[in-house]
């Protein structure tokens, strides 16, 4: 989850900051950026009718009943999508009495009415803008030292990336699903490292590849240039490469070579819980079986909510049990804890999702103050993030945002020229953005726990390119006995288990 948003537009070389068991397929929406057809599949998440209301339904055990289709018809409602792999349901009435009737077909637990959530929060923007996609780019001997904005990105720095592609570990073969919002398919550091085939929408009427965002009054704009799902997707796995058509232009992610599959849950920086659930468990799912076959699940999404509450508390349950069939299935799933600077240690009624839930891999953020200036700790918790040995598990570099002032600083770009922009801005984390109109090659920097979480999940896929397609069990004991041991000595507060180390990981 971004905290804190700056787009920035490329001038002449320069940025200028603007004014500030048998388990059977699911089946998502389509995965082009058209609407679905008819020949779309069938099962899909669909919104309820303008009077109706959509709904939960929980089995006690993993397996739904063969005619449920009919049962809920008859308790009032209409099954609009089985996600057999959990024994989960939903379905959408009109009828206020649906929910106490479909609670009394054998082997449901709970039926509970969805909820819209903002898993991503509203942030502050600054305009969006393009490099100049007719740079040329002289190759370096050191492995993605080229690209034009490497030497503004010290994100990955601080986890040792560069060290692990010198060793040869850059995520080839590992698999990554960004459950986020749409993602820019078309991006030059986006497209050569998609699986469009696998990407998929979970939002009704939305393709994968679309998106908007909401401003800090609530509204959901059009025109909006940040789109955070190409920001996280960049952040793990923009290539550095000379054989894309417009070589060593942007940045490079944390494995640069592994896949990404864009699973759209939110739109808006908004969704439900039904197609959260939906997102995992599709992601989960090998390719063989109607899935995206994901090795790691990247969630830089969250909220917080309270304990108490029946409803939520059913939901949470469903969610859980979506992390925990990704984790049977061998996916290892990371998510973002949240920018709250909540010490969830000792709020005892607040909850943060998914981040908490069963075998999730929470993620918080550290950020340098004045790397423009020449700072060098990178392991500094930012000042936004949530915190607690009960609930963090890694660090990672999200960025910060807490510099003081609009003094203007410039750094070196490749291969030639300056950065420019004030300086607390070089704090934060720059990757692809959607840009305006057709633009393919617009960067942004953004500072969030929604940063750190691709870092982690970036240093996830190295592990599972480097020793093959290992469960997730063993790709948490490789981060955490490589991790470098910050803070207190053992499980810290603002680290959890360490800032994730990428070079150790794959040795």
């Amino acid at each position: 989850m971004p905290r804190h948003v700056l787009r920035v537009t490329l001038v002449t070389g320069a940025i200028v900051a603007a004014a500030c068991v048998e388990y059977a397929p699911i089946s998502p929406t389509a995965s082009t950026a058209t609407m679905p057809t008819a020949g779309s599949p069938t099962l899909q998440l669909v919104a309820p009718p303008a009077n109706g209301k959509s709904y939960v339904i929980n089995f006690t055990g993993t397996q739904l009943p063969a005619d449920l289709d009919a049962q809920v018809a008859a308790a009032g409602g209409a099954l609009t999508t089985s996600i057999t792999q959990i024994g989960v349901a939903v379905a959408s009435s009109s009828d206020p009495g649906f929910a106490a009737r479909a609670g009394t077909i054998k082997g449901v637990a709970t039926v509970d009415e969805d909820i819209d959530v903002q898993w991503v929060k509203p942030e502050r923007v600054m305009d969006a803008g393009e490099v100049s996609q007719d740079v040329v780019v002289t190759p370096d001997a050191t492995f993605g030292s080229a690209e034009t904005f490497r030497r503004v990105q010290w994100a990955p720095d601080a986890v040792h990336a560069p060290q692990a592609w010198d060793a040869g570990a850059r995520g080839a073969g590992a698999r990554v699903a960004v459950l986020d919002g749409g993602i820019r398919s078309t991006h030059i550091d986006i497209a050569p490292r998609l699986d469009v085939a696998h990407s998929v929408s979970f939002v009704p009427g939305q393709p994968f590849n679309f998106d908007q965002a909401r401003d800090t009054l609530g509204v959901c704009h059009l025109n909006d240039s940040f789109w955070h799902a190409t920001h996280v997707a960049g952040i793990i796995a923009a290539p550095a490469s000379t054989n894309t058509p417009f070589p060593n232009i942007g940045t490079v992610g944390i494995a640069p070579e592994a896949t990404i599959i864009g699973v759209k849950v939110l739109h808006c920086g908004s969704g439900s819980f039904a197609a959260v659930i939906a997102g995992i468990v599709y992601a989960a799912t090998p390719i063989a079986e109607g899935g995206a076959g994901a090795d790691i699940i990247n969630m830089s999404l969250g909220a917080e909510f309270p304990r108490q509450g029946v409803g939520l508390a059913h939901l949470a349950v469903a969610l859980g049990k979506a992390t925990t069939y990704a984790f049977q299935r061998g996916t290892t799933v990371v998510a973002a804890i949240g920018n709250n600077a909540t010490d969830l240690d000792h709020t005892a009624n607040i909850v943060f999702l998914p981040a908490m839930s069963p075998h999730v891999i929470a993620v918080s953020a550290t950020g340098p103050l004045g790397f423009a200036t020449g700072a060098t700790n990178f392991d500094r918790p930012a000042s936004y993030t949530n915190f607690g040995q009960s609930a963090v598990d890694f660090a990672g570099p999200g960025g910060d945002f807490a510099l003081p002032g609009n003094a203007v600083c410039a750094l070196p770009r490749n291969p030639s020229g300056s950065v420019v922009s004030f300086c607390w801005v070089f704090d934060m984390v720059i990757a692809p953005c959607r840009g305006s109109g057709s633009s393919i090659s617009s960067y942004c920097f953004a500072a969030g726990t929604s940063m750190a979480t691709p870092a982690v999940s970036g240093v996830a896929a190295l592990i599972v390119g480097q020793f093959g397609h290992v469960g997730p069990a063993e790709v948490e004991r490789r981060l955490r006995q490589s991790a470098d041991d910050l803070g207190k000595p053992g499980n810290d507060d603002f680290y959890g288990g360490g800032r994730v180390n990428a070079l150790r990981a794959i040795q």
